[in-house]
């Protein structure tokens, strides 16, 4: 089972982290953007759409983050991560598609302002992470985890570009739901670190 990966893209930690938390065996490959590598014709037939990460099982080719971990839960059984009652798997589709959606477009967002100069609006980027910031902190009042009493890959696919908002300018000071959260999953067995970046406040 191969990974192919970048360290500074939270998609790509994102499945990684995941990987590591069930103890899957699995090769890092990593993927120089710098240099297009993820544009090369050899890239594009694993993904069309030229982006990492790409998992390659055995000839199975899963492209996506969020599909990773959904495979990987599937492939390794690992119900506890994945639930597989109509409700239970319902709640972790939700926050699936906010980290696609709210996630990607705020706090990743205002990240990829800092790291490569991206053509966003910063104060627009910057005040849509808040907003999706607010209601997952009050989403996690009274509780552990964002989806189930347990984690699930739910709270592995809002991680990384929550845990990163500062180097796109986000302050997470006001969050102290979110922060419980984060640490708590950073103390999880097999947590692997998304590596910092200095910029934005982190600079």
């Amino acid at each position: 089972m191969k990974l192919y990966y970048h360290p500074i893209s939270g998609h790509a930690h994102r499945a990684r982290l995941f990987l590591s938390l069930i103890g899957a065996d699995v090769e890092i490959v990593n993927v120089d953007l710098a240099k297009g590598e993820h544009k090369a014709a050899d890239f594009i037939t694993l993904n069309r759409f030229g982006q990492v990460p790409v998992l390659d099982d055995d000839g199975t080719i899963v492209p996506d983050s969020n599909a990773i971990m959904v495979y990987a839960a599937k492939k390794f059984g690992r119900k506890d991560w994945l639930p597989e009652d109509a409700a239970g798997a319902a709640k972790v589709q939700r926050w699936l598609s906010v980290a696609a959606g709210l996630i990607a477009f705020g706090p990743a967002a205002a990240r990829l302002v800092t790291i490569f100069k991206a053509p966003y609006n910063p104060e627009e980027v910057i005040n849509r992470a808040h907003g999706v910031l607010k209601v997952i902190d009050a989403e996690l009042e009274g509780r552990l985890w964002i989806a189930a009493t347990t984690p699930t890959i739910a709270d592995v696919a809002l991680y990384s570009y929550i845990a990163r908002a500062p180097e796109g300018n986000v302050d997470l000071a006001a969050y102290r739901n979110v922060d419980a959260w984060l640490r708590r999953i950073e103390a999880l067995p097999g947590f692997v670190e998304f590596g910092k970046t200095a910029v934005g406040l982190n600079a």
